[in-house]
């Protein structure tokens, strides 16, 4: 009984920190970047862009261009996450439908820029620290980590490039170089929020059902991990220790792995400098 109550307190703490996080998010795009013509990256950039030269609203292209990315995910990543991000997703798609007939505050481009820039970077940060995302191409990043050498947050900048160049062609360079303005000043803002966008962290798990754990890490993550020799200090019992190093979005994938195991399970979680090839995820067939 305590075990569903725990669950449900999760899930609810979970639901309620990421529709603050979306509220924020759609406060920072259409109060502050959209009436000034300043875009954000990703899925959302795209959506902005299609909006202004259609009658399509905002907050229903966010969320149709989203939702293959959501399937593509769901079969890929597995249903926590995506389920999680599509959540969000849906979350700041009612907030920017609802924020849109509300004038902007301010019409100086620079400061539009710099605080909507800080107000998404906090809705974000807070999504993402909860466990979900806010974008298809975040996704799709996460996807390809574990098929080629660059990093999440590479693959990420990659896609902004094409979108806030497009932005120029369309919006004028000016808008362009705002935008990429206020998308620095929110991605540093995300790094301070969820220590950063890449960052790897090492994973300690001592739990009696370490062999089931062990394989599910590998299988489902494509992360190798190393037993260490254990000893309890009060029953003086042999037992082995998990140890991997995972990156910060994959964080809450390993504690649902690990607590779909053993809900009792002891997890030591840290920040590390990782440097060699052996900490390339191996492809997941």
């Amino acid at each position: 009984m305590k075990g569903k109550k725990s669950i449900v307190y999760s899930i609810s703490s979970k639901m309620i920190f990421m529709i603050i996080g979306a509220a924020l998010y759609s406060i920072g795009l259409e109060i502050f970047l959209i009436p000034n013509k300043v875009i954000d990256g990703g899925i959302v950039g795209i959506s902005i862009m299609i909006s202004h030269f259609t009658s399509v609203p905002l907050g229903v292209l966010t969320f149709v261009l989203n939702l293959p990315f959501f399937i593509f995910g769901y079969k890929h990543i597995g249903k926590t996450f995506t389920l999680s991000t599509l959540f969000s997703v849906i979350c700041y798609s009612i907030g920017v439908s609802v924020l849109h007939p509300i004038p902007g505050a301010t019409q100086d481009i620079l400061l539009a820029s710099v605080f909507g820039g800080i107000i998404i970077g906090l809705g974000i940060g807070i999504i993402i620290r909860t466990g979900g995302s806010t974008d298809g191409t975040e996704v799709i990043a996460i996807i390809l980590d574990k098929r080629i050498s660059f990093s999440i947050g590479q693959i990420v900048m990659f896609f902004n490039f094409f979108i806030l160049t497009s932005a120029g062609f369309l919006f004028g360079w000016d808008r362009a170089m705002y935008s990429l303005i206020a998308y620095f000043i929110a991605v540093k803002v995300i790094d301070i929020i969820v220590e950063g966008i890449d960052e790897s962290k090492a994973v300690m798990i001592i739990s009696e059902q370490h062999k089931e754990i062990a394989e599910a890490i590998m299988d489902r993550l494509g992360r190798g991990l190393t037993y260490l020799d254990g000893k309890g200090g009060y029953k003086e019992v042999e037992t082995n220790v998990i140890y991997v190093v995972v990156s910060r979005l994959e964080i809450a994938k390993v504690k649902n792995i690990v607590h779909g195991f053993d809900e009792y399970a002891l997890m030591t979680i840290g920040n590390v400098d990782v440097s060699g090839k052996k900490y390339k995820k191996k492809p997941i067939h």
